[in-house]
Protein backbone atom coordinates (compact mmCIF):
# COMPACT_ATOMS: atom_id res chain seq x y z
CA UNK A 1 0.00 0.00 0.00
CA UNK A 2 3.17 2.25 -0.19
CA UNK A 3 2.58 2.72 -3.39
CA UNK A 4 -0.87 4.25 -3.01
CA UNK A 5 0.20 6.52 -0.11
CA UNK A 6 2.48 8.21 -2.82
CA UNK A 7 -0.08 9.06 -4.76
CA UNK A 8 -1.76 11.22 -2.03
CA UNK A 9 -0.69 14.20 -3.73
CA UNK A 10 -2.75 13.35 -6.59
CA UNK A 11 -5.64 12.40 -4.90
CA UNK A 12 -5.55 15.79 -3.08
CA UNK A 13 -5.27 17.45 -6.04
CA UNK A 14 -8.13 15.74 -7.79
CA UNK A 15 -10.12 16.71 -4.90
CA UNK A 16 -9.26 20.55 -4.69
CA UNK A 17 -9.53 20.89 -8.63
CA UNK A 18 -12.99 19.47 -8.69
CA UNK A 19 -14.68 20.99 -5.33
CA UNK A 20 -12.86 24.30 -6.97
CA UNK A 21 -14.39 24.04 -10.30
CA UNK A 22 -17.90 23.48 -9.01
CA UNK A 23 -17.11 25.79 -6.73
CA UNK A 24 -16.36 29.01 -8.64
CA UNK A 25 -19.43 27.76 -11.37
CA UNK A 26 -21.86 28.09 -8.88
CA UNK A 27 -20.31 31.49 -7.49
CA UNK A 28 -19.83 32.82 -10.97
CA UNK A 29 -23.18 34.37 -11.32
CA UNK A 30 -23.55 35.48 -7.69
CA UNK A 31 -20.48 37.22 -7.55
CA UNK A 32 -21.31 39.20 -11.41
CA UNK A 33 -24.88 39.68 -10.06
CA UNK A 34 -24.19 39.81 -6.66
CA UNK A 35 -27.68 42.39 -6.24
CA UNK A 36 -29.94 39.12 -7.00
CA UNK A 37 -27.54 37.11 -4.56
CA UNK A 38 -28.51 39.60 -1.88
CA UNK A 39 -32.31 39.41 -2.63
CA UNK A 40 -32.12 35.97 -2.38
CA UNK A 41 -29.64 35.79 1.07
CA UNK A 42 -32.24 37.90 2.76
CA UNK A 43 -35.44 36.04 1.47
CA UNK A 44 -33.70 33.25 3.43
CA UNK A 45 -34.11 35.05 6.41
CA UNK A 46 -30.63 35.94 6.84
CA UNK A 47 -28.90 39.70 6.14
CA UNK A 48 -27.99 40.88 2.85
CA UNK A 49 -24.78 41.27 3.53
CA UNK A 50 -23.86 37.71 4.03
CA UNK A 51 -23.98 37.44 0.04
CA UNK A 52 -20.56 39.10 -0.36
CA UNK A 53 -19.20 36.62 2.08
CA UNK A 54 -21.33 33.87 0.37
CA UNK A 55 -20.37 34.73 -3.00
CA UNK A 56 -16.24 35.14 -2.43
CA UNK A 57 -16.24 31.80 -0.69
CA UNK A 58 -17.58 30.37 -3.86
CA UNK A 59 -16.27 31.94 -6.34
CA UNK A 60 -13.02 33.20 -5.22
CA UNK A 61 -12.54 30.08 -3.03
CA UNK A 62 -12.94 28.12 -5.86
CA UNK A 63 -9.29 29.56 -7.83
CA UNK A 64 -7.52 29.54 -4.34
CA UNK A 65 -8.88 25.88 -4.27
CA UNK A 66 -7.82 24.69 -7.52
CA UNK A 67 -4.20 26.35 -7.27
CA UNK A 68 -3.63 25.11 -3.71
CA UNK A 69 -3.34 28.46 -1.58
CA UNK A 70 -4.68 28.92 1.99
CA UNK A 71 -6.55 25.60 1.37
CA UNK A 72 -7.21 25.08 5.01
CA UNK A 73 -8.95 28.44 5.88
CA UNK A 74 -10.86 28.42 2.76
CA UNK A 75 -12.24 25.14 2.64
CA UNK A 76 -13.60 26.46 6.36
CA UNK A 77 -15.29 29.09 4.42
CA UNK A 78 -16.56 26.47 1.40
CA UNK A 79 -17.59 24.55 4.59
CA UNK A 80 -20.17 26.97 6.31
CA UNK A 81 -21.27 27.96 2.86
CA UNK A 82 -22.09 24.55 2.03
CA UNK A 83 -23.29 23.63 5.13
CA UNK A 84 -25.75 26.97 5.16
CA UNK A 85 -26.83 25.81 1.76
CA UNK A 86 -28.14 22.43 3.40
CA UNK A 87 -29.79 24.00 6.59
CA UNK A 88 -31.44 27.23 4.87
CA UNK A 89 -31.80 25.76 1.00
CA UNK A 90 -32.26 22.23 0.47
CA UNK A 91 -33.07 20.08 3.68
CA UNK A 92 -36.64 20.39 3.29
CA UNK A 93 -36.54 19.14 -0.36
CA UNK A 94 -34.98 15.51 1.39
CA UNK A 95 -31.89 14.38 0.60
CA UNK A 96 -32.31 12.84 -3.47
CA UNK A 97 -34.29 14.38 -5.89
CA UNK A 98 -34.79 17.90 -7.13
CA UNK A 99 -33.11 20.45 -4.72
CA UNK A 100 -32.54 17.62 -2.20
CA UNK A 101 -29.59 18.40 -0.15
CA UNK A 102 -27.03 15.61 -1.74
CA UNK A 103 -24.65 17.69 -3.77
CA UNK A 104 -24.24 20.36 -1.08
CA UNK A 105 -23.62 18.02 1.53
CA UNK A 106 -21.32 16.46 -0.92
CA UNK A 107 -19.40 19.33 -1.40
CA UNK A 108 -19.35 20.20 2.37
CA UNK A 109 -17.50 16.59 3.04
CA UNK A 110 -15.14 17.33 0.18
CA UNK A 111 -14.34 21.02 2.29
CA UNK A 112 -14.24 19.18 5.71
CA UNK A 113 -11.61 16.47 4.08
CA UNK A 114 -9.51 19.47 3.27
CA UNK A 115 -9.50 21.39 6.58
CA UNK A 116 -7.55 18.10 8.29
CA UNK A 117 -5.72 17.20 4.94
CA UNK A 118 -4.95 20.13 3.65
CA UNK A 119 -4.07 20.95 0.02
CA UNK A 120 -0.92 18.06 -0.48
CA UNK A 121 2.42 18.71 -2.17
CA UNK A 122 1.40 19.61 -5.53
CA UNK A 123 -0.10 22.73 -4.20
CA UNK A 124 1.29 26.67 -3.44
CA UNK A 125 0.40 26.16 0.11
CA UNK A 126 3.14 23.10 -0.34
CA UNK A 127 5.46 25.80 -2.37
CA UNK A 128 4.96 28.74 0.32
CA UNK A 129 4.65 27.31 3.59
CA UNK A 130 7.31 24.68 2.63
CA UNK A 131 5.86 21.58 4.23
CA UNK A 132 3.09 19.44 2.27
CA UNK A 133 0.53 22.03 1.80
CA UNK A 134 -0.61 22.60 5.01
CA UNK A 135 -1.10 26.33 4.99
CA UNK A 136 -2.02 28.44 7.64
CA UNK A 137 -3.77 26.06 9.73
CA UNK A 138 -0.80 23.41 9.05
CA UNK A 139 -0.75 20.71 11.79
CA UNK A 140 2.51 21.24 13.67
CA UNK A 141 4.40 17.64 14.93
CA UNK A 142 5.37 17.09 18.08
Amino acid sequence: MTFLDRLQPLGLLALRVTLGVIMIAHGYGKVFGISKHVGFVSGLGLPGWLAYPSAGAEFFGGILLIVGLLTRITSVFVLINMLVAVFKVHLPNGLVGRGGYEFPLALSAMAFALIFFGAGALSLDAVIFRGRGGGILRRTSR
